[in-house]
């Protein structure tokens, strides 16, 4: 007979939460944060109320041994017998609705969950300004299990509803009734299948995704971070607080905030065990941090402090904010500006796992790591080394230190730098990064490296005196700023019978200009436009050479037929690439970007008129018939019809947002989402709708 894993039980409501409270079950976010909505919550306790069953508890005995404790000097705190693997959210709404704790979301903001209670007809509802006014209504429930909290809310629930309306003897009967049984769901029933600390991590995992129903997988991280919630709670929660600051920009103390990633914990989590082990398969984390014995396969309890401390010695100097920031020096050394310019936050997060090892284990000066780490942050981002099955890539990289004595700092630097060159050969330069640039993705990892290129090389906007790098600071939300044009424009193309999206938009279409040049050029051909905005600008024929170049604007390019003028300016980006990228290895070389403003705060809401019609823009004259939409951003295109609606995809929509949501995937503002191709030029069907409103309030005149 096979071996049984679990057992089943059942636990009053009263008991789980007491056994919360003294920590002997744990409640960790195996599950993600609180995603609730009160709605959920009301709807619990109603069938609760109700006596309906509510589903079962999955509990997995931690096999921590009795006497347990937390690992840290600071900490006296038993380590948990349970684990909660599912209904983590139906008991972190019990938990929460009976101790009024307040609970954290997946923003990281905290808030306390109200639930209202009605006696008259045992209705529960989400507690609002309407129902904190209304007597009928207990606001808040939570009351009910604080001490003394039945008999204190009986009587000022009385004393309220009898201020505004008679009540008889037998209603008032009837109420206290009705509040002793919702106090009694304390005692309600839970079923729980405990499973057994012998079933493994896998075990636990498949046997969650059979009975789940709510179509949730568990991962490695998670039961890491689980493990750390039993064994070593502290460290769980300092990783959490760090990624929860890394979101907000703080104006005083010293913070994690930047511009550039605002990491998950187990994003960190990665990088702690990649400098603590040398690992990034978590599989083989999980199984260290059990402190299983070789020979035995029992944990040892010896073994798993000890893999905890080595974790939370890491851990330490993942969470350290000078090496934090230092890190993300190398970033802007690299010539990337914010989090716009980045496609993988796995480069980010394994470089600095590299940056750590480097500063920590080999000692490297900062000045001296910093340049190695920008080339190699350049290096891995755009050749997406840690894309796809990463975890064998990272782990190959680690392997790579092996030999490497403790202080090694010249050892350290020539691993790297020889793994930097073998990459980026000169049929890289040659071959693979021109042909990476044959897309029309916004996000490639090749066009953020021609962007970033720029910025090392301090390039002008092209036919501008203003900087690439000054218009990307991420600190400043422009409404009006830096553009990718069409250097062939699009509907020139068109005429010339190139329709495909994919076609027009391709990298090496596309030049970075200040908006106001964008909008002028329209639909002339390169050579009708060129020459004018050239004379225009009145620029020096010195200045126009180096943005040619910078810009990679080939020799007489706006005679080239189009596929020609693509091929050679492939070329030609992937040569600046290459020039820009070997300025890194320069010890003399520092990027001049300015300071990364303070946050100018969220964007002001677009304005919206909910009369104005797509058809309003046809007959205004400011949107033609079958006029074209695109989103660049996704790579889709649309038409609009005669009467209005948006044809996406074969299928007709009424709106806008309905065939923006579809082409998306998920939701969105189909007004801001679209842009227009008009005789002006790309333009946001917001502003179309922005110019109409104007002009029906009288504002041009």
């Amino acid at each position: 007979m096979a071996e049984t894993l679990y057992k089943d039980t059942t636990y009053p409501v009263s008991l789980l939460v007491e056994l919360i409270k003294t920590g002997k079950i744990a409640l960790p976010d195996i599950q993600r944060p609180f995603v609730w909505q009160a709605t959920k919550v009301r709807a619990l306790f109603d069938s609760m109320y109700k006596g309906f069953p509510v589903g079962y508890l999955l509990f997995w005995d931690t096999g921590a041994e009795v006497g347990a404790r937390q690992i840290g000097v600071d900490t006296v705190k038993a380590a948990p017998h349970h684990l909660i693997v599912d209904g983590q959210q139906r008991l972190t709404s019990l938990f929460a609705v009976m101790t009024g704790a307040t609970v954290l979301h997946d923003d990281y903001s905290e808030s306390r969950i109200r639930i209202a209670f009605r006696p008259t007809d045992a209705t529960f509802a989400v507690t609002d300004a309407a129902i904190e006014k209304d007597p009928e209504f207990i606001p808040d429930i939570s009351v009910l299990w604080q001490p003394g909290g039945l008999w204190a809310t009986k009587k000022a629930y009385l004393k309220a509803l009898t201020a505004r309306r008679e009540v008889d003897d037998a209603e008032e009967q009837r109420l206290e009734e009705a509040i002793h049984r919702l106090h009694d769901l304390q005692q309600y029933p839970f079923k729980v299948i405990e499973l057994s600390a012998a079933a493994n991590e896998e075990q636990v995992a498949e046997i969650f995704v059979r009975i789940n129903s709510e179509g949730v997988a568990l991962v490695q991280a998670d039961f890491i971070l689980t493990l750390m919630s039993v064994f070593w709670e502290k460290g769980r929660r300092d990783l959490e607080e760090f990624c929860r600051a890394c979101r907000v920009p703080s104006l005083g103390d010293a913070a994690p905030f930047n511009w550039y990633i605002q990491p998950q914990p187990p994003q960190l989590l990665r990088a702690t065990v990649a400098l603590a082990m040398r690992r990034a398969v978590l599989k083989q984390i999980y199984v260290l941090l059990r402190g299983k014995d070789v020979e035995t396969g029992k944990p040892s309890p010896e073994k798993r402090d000890a893999q905890f401390a080595r974790l939370a010695e890491a851990q330490e100097q993942v969470l350290n904010l000078t090496n934090w920031h230092e890190f993300l020096l190398c970033l802007e050394r690299a010539g990337f500006r914010g989090k716009k310019m980045i496609s993988s936050e796995n480069a980010i997060i394994f470089s600095y796992a590299i940056w750590l090892i480097g500063r920590v284990d080999y000692q490297v000066p900062i000045a001296r790591l910093r340049e190695v780490m920008a080339r190699w942050f350049f290096m891995a981002h755009t050749t997406g080394r840690y894309s796809g099955s990463f975890e064998s890539q990272v782990e190959r990289d680690l392997a790579q230190f092996a030999g490497l004595a403790k202080g090694d700092a010249n050892g350290f630097v020539a691993v790297l730098s020889k793994i930097v060159n073998d990459t980026l050969t000169t049929d890289y330069w040659e071959i693979r990064l021109p042909n990476e640039l044959d897309s029309s993705a916004a996000k490639s990892p090749a066009l953020l490296a021609y962007i970033a290129a720029l910025n090392i090389v301090d390039a002008d906007a092209l036919l501008s005196t203003g900087k690439v790098r000054a218009r990307l600071d991420p600190a400043v939300t422009a409404k009006k700023g830096i553009e990718r044009h069409h250097l062939f424009p699009r509907a020139y193309l068109r005429k010339q019978g190139i329709t495909s999206t994919k076609m027009i938009n391709q990298i090496a279409n596309m030049a970075l200009v200040e908006w106001h040049d964008n909008i002028s050029i329209s639909d002339q051909s390169p050579t009708e436009y060129w020459p004018d905005e050239v004379r225009k600008k009145g620029l020096s024929r010195a200045t126009l050479e180096v943005q040619s170049r910078w810009h990679a604007l080939p020799e007489k390019w706006t005679k080239l037929s189009y596929d020609a003028f693509l091929s050679q300016r492939r070329k030609l980006m992937a040569g600046v690439v290459r020039d820009a990228f070997n300025r890194l290895a320069d010890s003399g070389y520092a990027p001049v970007y300015p300071k990364a403003g303070k946050p100018t705060g969220p964007p002001a809401p677009a304005r919206t008129w909910y009369g104005v019609r797509v058809v309003d823009l046809i007959d205004a004259g400011l949107l033609p018939a079958n006029a074209v939409l695109i989103n660049p951003t996704d790579d889709v295109e649309a038409r609009v019809l005669a009467d209005g609606r948006i044809e996406f995809d074969g299928v007709r929509y009424d709106s806008p947002t309905g065939a923006s949501d579809v082409a998306h995937g998920g939701s969105t503002n189909g007004w801001a989402y679209w842009l227009a191709d008009t005789s002006a030029g790309l333009r946001p069907l917001a502003a179309l709708r922005d110019e109409l409103r104007k002009t029906d309030d009288g504002e041009d005149g």
